[in-house]
């Protein structure tokens, strides 16, 4: 008996807990930016990948990627799977090899390169020949070649490159509408099952407890019988009675 109520209390908290990560999982949502852009969310960024209406590779100076932006910062990589979502996914934006500007610049003050946004350079991917040297230009800026996923310092006020990428960070919301059917048919479902299991449970507890004793009433019990040495005693005594 208490290990069945245990296994109850079990059953129904697991339950429990999982309604509520499905609460969770359903009330929260990633937010990218609702301008009208086509926004690509991976892990917490959301990046908006600019090409042409004509879907026509264009060139842009550095001053100009950064106002296709609209506020936005333009592309800043921190990891190896960021570096690698890019090069990957360009592919699906432009049809041939493009340098994506990429938002880092050579800070005077500190002799070295920096992110915008004063972000630390964390993780580079330099190819050979582009690696960060005491004799940088002081108009130096980074692009990212689509076709090998490589970074090469050029000039910001002097080159012009193909490809544009905004990012921004992608905030979770709490969902503040009413609870979607989806997430209602949910937990009720999750409430019913919980029941119905319950009561299967208590179902089969009580029919092994019964089982013992359903027959105990109508056990079988043999027809009275006198035993030999009483029935002999019975019959000396009639002889006696029967005697003058």
């Amino acid at each position: 008996m208490e290990s069945t109520e245990k296994h109850q209390r079990s059953l129904s908290f697991t339950c429990c807990v999982l309604v509520l990560f499905l609460q969770l999982r359903l009330g929260l949502t990633g937010d990218c930016p609702a301008d009208g852009r086509t926004w690509v969310p991976f892990g917490d960024g959301c990046y908006h990948f600019v090409h042409g209406a004509e879907d026509k590779i264009k060139s842009y100076t550095f001053d100009r990627a950064k106002t296709l932006c609209q506020g936005f910062e333009l592309l800043t990589i921190q990891s190896a799977e960021e570096n690698d979502f890019v090069f990957k996914y360009s592919p699906e934006v432009w049809k041939n090899n493009v340098n994506i500007w990429l938002g880092m610049y050579y800070d005077t003050n500190g002799d070295n390169m920096k992110w915008f946004g004063e972000k630390p350079v964390g993780f580079s991917n330099w190819e050979d020949s582009s690696s960060p040297s005491d004799l940088m230009p002081l108009d130096t800026c980074v692009a990212l070649h689509t076709n090998t996923g490589k970074w090469e310092n050029v000039s910001c006020l002097e080159q012009a490159e193909n490809g544009v990428v905004c990012e921004t960070d992608q905030k979770a919301e709490e969902v503040k509408q009413k609870p979607s059917a989806l997430l209602s048919a949910l937990v009720i479902l999750s409430v019913v099952a919980i029941m119905g299991v319950s009561a299967v449970i208590w179902f089969l507890h009580q029919k092994r407890n019964l089982g013992t004793s359903l027959f105990t009433p109508f056990e079988y019990h043999p027809p009275f019988r006198v035993l030999d040495s009483d029935r002999s005693c019975l019959v000396e005594a009639e002889e006696n009675d029967n005697v003058p």
